[in-house]
């Protein structure tokens, strides 16, 4: 597709991402809602960025001269987001936020009347809107025209949802939230209190441009040094608009998505709430592969994507998803992922079990994955091109029957992430180190 990426249309705000384009993107997914009869209302929610009232007032107004009634949630995670439009009638969702990306960027993700993002023909109907925009004169007008209303209970009902997913009290538990200065910076950690919880909040005060700036799931070192300093039961890590989880142990060692999705996934199979499968993706460690193989417990794969992994849950009717990246998708509760939901899950699961996060996330061996992102000037035709492609089989044919190598580019930025796992990371980092020097030379290093 043109616009939309793995998650939404995102670029630099005001300069690729303009109000011109959030106003035709709001008219053009209003207009195919309305035809297609998904919804009339819309609940559009942002984060903390600089740029978003600017371009949530631009989506606005294209929704509205759709003939969409919209509600105005305002500084909210996309899963309330989510949550709040599937609990509404005849009503989809909109989220004006770049998610873990640098405050200068910004984006925009459609959800559907199910909390779930916007499927594929839906968004390439928008697009085909865009690039043809509808004359004025087919515009609504007069009465027809949407209204604009805020939405001031949004936060409470989102976390009084929250609060209805548990069956334990946290009481006892004591944890850094560290809030990004994103959309999760208020209701995470009164989620977190309101349960039972001893929460104590870090870059919680947002200023438009310190969204992610050296804190969330993106840059843990600060909360690692916080739950040392506090003594801690855990850490746990949002990003900028909510929807990633990612957890620290009391001994301030870093617990992934993969190690939460094993401890999450093993103790409902031991409680009859999983069935026999879970979903992940390409990323995900083999450890965790072992370990639920281990439990009698199918592992399916999807591209990377937790829109991907929703829709493989849905196909095999999978209750526990997501990405290693911190994507949890709990199906029992939600239709996508929810970092909030998922830190009260886990802590739960801490609470009934009587067990530390690092004996929890103990039960995965994590094998060695070396991650590198090479910043290119272009993402096109790298998988036909020889000397990658040689570069590749090289690296390969060394770790056969050992490990693996993934090649992919990035939706979001222009990246081409190279991963490999196997048994020694020096190896890794070794094999690695020639394929990217490849990769940048071909594809045009970005500096």
């Amino acid at each position: 597709m043109r616009y939309f990426g793995t998650d939404g249309v995102r670029g630099a705000a005001n300069q690729e991402l303009t109000p011109e384009l959030a106003f035709h993107l709001g008219l053009a997914c209003g207009t195919v809602l309305k035809r297609e009869m998904l919804a009339s209302q819309m609940i559009v929610g942002r984060d903390s960025r600089l740029s978003g009232p600017m371009l949530q007032g631009a989506l606005t107004a294209g929704f509205c001269s759709a003939g969409i009634n919209v509600y105005d949630a305002g500084v909210l995670p996309t899963p309330a987001v989510a949550y709040l439009a599937g609990r509404m009638a005849d009503c989809a969702g909109a989220v004006v936020s770049a998610s873990h990306n640098p405050a200068g960027d910004n984006g925009i993700k459609f959800l559907g009347s199910r909390g779930d993002k916007l499927e594929d023909d839906i968004l390439e109907a928008v697009e085909r809107l865009i690039d043809e925009p509808p004359a004025p004169a087919a515009r609504q007008s007069g009465r027809a025209v949407g209204w604009v209303k805020p939405l001031t209970s949004a936060a409470q009902d989102y976390v009084s949802f929250l609060l209805g997913t548990l069956d334990c009290s946290l009481t006892g538990l004591k944890v850094v939230v560290d809030c990004a200065n994103g959309a999760a910076w208020e209701v995470g950690p009164r989620a977190l209190r309101q349960a039972g919880a001893q929460a104590i909040s870090i870059h919680d005060l947002p200023d438009g441009w310190n969204i992610n700036q050296a804190c969330g799931s993106t840059h843990m070192e600060s909360l690692r040094a916080a739950v040392t300093r506090w003594g801690a039961d855990l850490g746990a890590a949002f990003d900028g608009d909510g929807d990633r989880f990612l957890a620290v142990d009391h001994q301030s060692r870093l617990v992934d998505g993969d190690q939460i999705l094993v401890a999450l996934g093993l103790y409902l199979r031991e409680q009859g709430r999983l069935g026999d499968q879970v979903v992940v993706t390409v990323m995900s460690n083999l450890g965790l592969r072992l370990a639920f193989e281990a439990a009698g417990i199918t592992v399916r794969e999807t591209p990377v994507g937790d829109r991907y992994v929703l829709q493989e849950m849905l196909r095999q009717d999978a209750l526990l998803g997501g990405e290693q990246s911190g994507h949890i998708i709990l199906r029992e509760f939600a239709a996508t992922g929810d970092g909030i939901l998922s830190a009260l899950q886990l802590m739960a699961v801490m609470k009934k079990t009587g067990k530390t996060l690092a004996e929890l996330s103990g039960q995965m061996r994590r094998y060695p994955q070396v991650l590198i992102n090479v910043p290119v000037k272009t993402k096109e035709g790298w998988e036909s091109n020889p000397a990658i492609a040689g570069s590749k089989l090289a690296v390969e044919e060394k770790l056969a029957g050992r490990g693996r190598l993934l090649l992919r580019p990035s939706g979001t930025e222009p990246l081409i992430r190279v991963m490999a796992e196997g048994p020694d990371e020096k190896e890794l980092r070794h094999l690695l180190s020639g394929l990217t020097e490849v990769i940048g030379a071909e594809q045009g290093l970005a500096r």
